[in-house]
């Protein structure tokens, strides 16, 4: 894909040291995740805000474990995107990067990306609510499961009124305001608190790049928007870093 890089990108991507990518939504609907709002079968009967709250996991533990049991066997099936992979590919051209996203499929981590911010946590895992264990099981002896202290498990995911996970926010501000160049990709700049992460590091002189489909919140106050689709601007980034570098 022929994309135009301005000059002070280049120098930047050039000279970068230290570069954080915060990724959204839109990212994986490259690979065809979709959104589970209920378009399908029992769930139509339902908004995700009525099963993804602890308040419906303490009424009905059964009716949300099938949920998120039905959405983890979709997400199974599906692929990381040539975004993913170029992601991935960041941590081998900076001295140092920082991934940080607010999807929950796990997909970062399916295309090789390691040190990973989950925001909202990780659909894949599970946590239980007495000793505060987390695994990746998805095959269970009962339903609804419980782990081995025989406490309950839940999808370690952040519902509807929860807190982010412990320390993972201070690690993304961390990250915003420590960086020389900072990627948001396919997130709308609404959902706070991710969507604050492009102003702070731009606050702290970054060059704020952002990737998506459409104009959003954000487009105004970066350095650099690309209109299009992150599985193929992405690629080409990395392609031209690998130039800038005498990498290729």
């Amino acid at each position: 894909m022929e994309i135009e890089f301005s000059e002070k990108f280049l120098r930047v991507l050039k000279d970068a040291k230290y570069t954080a990518v915060s990724t959204g939504a839109g990212v994986s609907a490259e690979s065809g995740v979709p959104t589970f709002r209920g378009e399908d079968g029992l769930w139509k009967k339902f908004r995700a805000e009525e099963l993804a709250t602890f308040e419906a996991f303490q009424a009905n533990p059964d009716l949300v474990w099938e949920w998120y049991q039905y959405r983890r066997e979709i997400i199974n099936k599906i692929k990381p995107n040539l975004g993913h992979y170029a992601i991935a590919e960041f941590s081998n051209l900076f001295d140092k990067f920082q991934l940080i996203t607010q999807n929950v499929d796990g997909l970062h981590r399916v295309a090789g990306s390691e040190d990973i911010i989950e925001l909202h946590g990780n659909i894949k895992r599970n946590r239980c609510l007495e000793c505060g264990d987390i695994n990746y099981d998805e095959e269970f002896a009962e339903f609804p499961p419980l782990c081995k202290c025989g406490g309950r498990l839940r999808p370690d995911v952040v519902w509807f009124g929860e807190l982010l996970p412990a320390g993972a926010l201070e690690k993304a501000y961390e990250a915003a305001k420590g960086c020389d160049l900072f990627f948001t990709v396919g997130t709308s700049g609404v959902v706070q608190p991710a969507a604050s992460l492009p102003s702070a590091a731009r606050q702290h002189g970054a060059f704020v790049v952002e990737i998506n489909i459409e104009a959003t919140e954000l487009t105004f106050i970066v350095d650099q928007h690309f209109r299009g689709k992150s599985g193929e601007i992405l690629p080409a980034i990395v392609d031209k870093i690998k130039e800038l570098r005498g990498l290729k």
